[in-house]
């Protein structure tokens, strides 16, 4: 966001030299910026969410592949059904990166007027 500075001459009698007071504005709101930014942010978020998904499917994979070769005397159930929910989450996300990389290079190509 830009900040603009207004300079004035201080009307204030002093035995000084006349001093200059910077007096800073407020920032004013720009929504698209806002929007850029939460895009932006979406996109990151949804990518790393994306890795560790990726990470625990691949973790609940793995046991799931100890379970089937372990004793029949252990029970340990329910990763593939956890494998399937990170599998899931993962596609989940990594369509909302895809969504929200594909609004924000379309808002550029907008702004930037091709």
């Amino acid at each position: 966001m830009k900040t603009q500075k207004a300079t004035y001459q201080s009307s204030l009698p002093s035995n000084t030299r006349n001093k200059l007071v910077l007096r800073r504005t407020r920032k004013r709101f720009n929504p698209r910026i806002l929007l850029d930014r939460t895009i932006e942010t979406t996109a990151i978020v949804s990518l790393l969410f994306t890795g560790f998904a990726g990470v625990g499917a691949m973790a609940c994979w793995g046991l799931e592949i100890i379970e089937t070769n372990a004793d029949s005397n252990i029970i340990i159930s329910g990763w593939e059904q956890q494998k399937n929910i990170c599998l899931g989450a993962m596609l989940v996300s990594f369509s909302v990166f895809l969504g929200s990389s594909l609004v924000g290079a379309s808002l550029s190509i907008q702004r930037d007027k091709f």
